[in-house]
């Protein structure tokens, strides 16, 4: 009876473990279970906001909790969706099932990374435009073109104190989809950052650090002089940098070999709008002018020699323009002037100058380029020297006054060449049908010409040779036009002597 009981008992358990594996598997079966990531970035930085969602398939009318495990740990959440605001912490492997009619398998795991926050490389091409040119600027550094990103271009406005605040450009209120930007018609000195920014909220990289375009022309709001007035110098030289402009606080900026951005207070001492820098902070870089509006001045790119042995080359520290006179020279560290040196344009020699200079009676764009100079032995930084094109009529100016000139000009043509041609078919009728008379009365000749258009008007015309209180009249008296209404005709017989005469009288007191 017991064995009975027993194998009774038995039967039963064996057949309720297999009910449920069968009930177990009957409710995994139809449903497929998948983690989902929005957005599907490959790549998710600290920071980032992103959503796990917990999707079963065919699971529409059913009511499921959901249950997640990670690598690291198991958590029971009662929603479908995680929200996860990215630390390294969230770093793993993600995955979920659910509970409801039965217990969903685990879904497939997906792989989370966080990486630190990003920040972009900004490069400007060129760094130093001609005025008027175009500059490209390019986000650059990241793989950010294929995840999504949108790129926001700044320029860095200067602030009250000794960083900058960035400005949106125009054009890039929404971002741009291309990793690069170009600004048409940059002329002054400015500093210009870039970010990415994806997603929505949207989640934005660091800023990049400032890039700079520099502009060597002085502007007419601001300026910068060096003193001693040329690029190169020693690195114990005793030197100044001022600032002129229509602001009266200025601060003085350097930007560095190494990409160190820093004001006048850290290497030097400002005394109004001068910079004089200390010995043994002088360092080769670009300086420039900054007010606290904003204003921008023109930048040097100042080249310090550490070798006293060494020499100087002395170039314009200014562009010059194209069809100016330049002179290049090498100095040693007294300032004495070299005699028998070698000048360098782009690393081909150039020149050997017996005074140590080299002229340039009229400069051109081909002599834009990199000079150094050559002395025994040792050669001195090469410097960079500028050409600007000569300032020209604006095209617009030139095309308006084409526009006036040009039909007034055609006008008075057309018009000439109808005068020419009627005074030429007057000429071919006087020739057939006029009767020239001439006579001789008290030294002057009268000619009697056919007026155009009246066969029977004579014009008269006086040229009197005559002395005057027995002296010549004067060469503008010698030929006197005088218009006098006719009072004959060819056929008229009566026309004497003496009736000239008194016409002659009445002609002289007119005069």
């Amino acid at each position: 009876m017991r064995q009975t009981l027993l194998c009774m008992l038995g039967f039963f358990c064996i057949k309720a473990t297999l009910t449920a594996d069968r009930i177990t598997i009957l409710a995994e079966a139809p449903h497929r279970v998948s983690v989902i990531l929005h957005p599907s970035w490959p790549q998710i930085y600290r920071e980032e906001t992103v959503i796990l969602r917990c999707h079963i398939q065919e699971a529409a009318g059913a009511q499921w909790t959901y249950e997640w495990r990670t690598t690291n740990r198991k958590s029971l959440i009662r929603s479908e969706y995680m929200n996860i605001s990215a630390t390294e912490a969230h770093r793993g492997e993600y995955s979920c099932r659910g509970r409801g009619e039965g217990l969903t398998p685990w879904s497939n795991a997906i792989k989370l990374t966080v990486s630190p926050k990003p920040q972009p490389v900004l490069s400007v091409s060129p760094s130093w435009p001609n005025p008027g040119a175009s500059v490209t600027l390019s986000c650059e550094g990241l793989e950010l073109q294929s995840a999504g990103w949108r790129f926001f271009w700044y320029k860095a406005v200067p602030d009250l104190s000794s960083r900058y605040s960035y400005k949106l450009l125009p054009g890039s209120t929404n971002g741009t989809k291309q990793n690069s930007f170009t600004i048409n018609g940059s002329t002054q000195t400015a500093g210009f950052v870039c970010r990415g920014g994806r997603g929505e909220p949207k989640f934005y990289t660091y800023y990049s650090e400032p890039t700079f375009v520099w502009s060597g022309d002085p502007g007419p709001a601001a300026s910068l002089s060096v003193n001693p007035d040329r690029v190169q110098h020693f690195s114990s030289d005793s030197v100044s940098l001022s600032c002129e402009g229509n602001f009266t606080e200025w601060r003085v900026r350097r930007f560095t070999e190494t990409g160190r951005l820093s004001d006048c207070f850290y290497w030097g001492t400002m005394t109004g709008s001068t910079c004089t820098i200390n010995q043994n902070s002088f360092h080769s870089g670009v300086y420039w002018c900054e007010s606290r509006s904003g204003e921008t001045s023109n930048a040097i790119n100042i080249t310090v020699q550490d070798d006293f042995s060494a020499p100087l080359l002395v170039s314009p520290v200014h562009p010059v323009t194209e069809g100016d006179p330049v002179t290049l020279s090498c100095r040693q560290k007294n300032e004495k002037l070299l005699s028998g040196v070698f000048f360098n344009h782009n690393d081909k020699l150039l020149y050997d100058g017996s005074r140590g200079e080299l002229n340039i009676s009229a400069v051109s764009k081909s002599d834009e380029g990199f000079y150094k100079c050559q002395h025994s032995g040792k050669e001195s930084p090469r410097s960079w020297m500028s050409v600007r094109e000569a300032v020209s009529r604006p095209v617009g100016s030139l095309l308006l006054v084409l526009l006036i000139v040009g039909p007034v000009s055609g006008i008075i043509l057309l018009l000439s060449l109808c005068c020419c041609i009627r005074l030429f078919l007057a000429g071919r009728r006087s020739q057939s049908s006029t009767v020239s008379h001439a006579a001789k009365q008290d030294g002057c000749q009268v000619y009697n010409s056919l007026r155009q258009g009246d066969a029977s008007l004579y014009e008269q015309i006086e040229t009197c040779k005559a002395a005057e209180n027995g002296r010549p009249r004067h060469p503008e008296e010698d030929c006197v036009y005088v218009n006098v209404k006719p009072v004959v005709s060819c056929e008229d017989k009566n026309y004497q002597p003496e009736q000239r005469k008194e016409q002659k009288r009445k002609v002289e007191s007119r005069r």
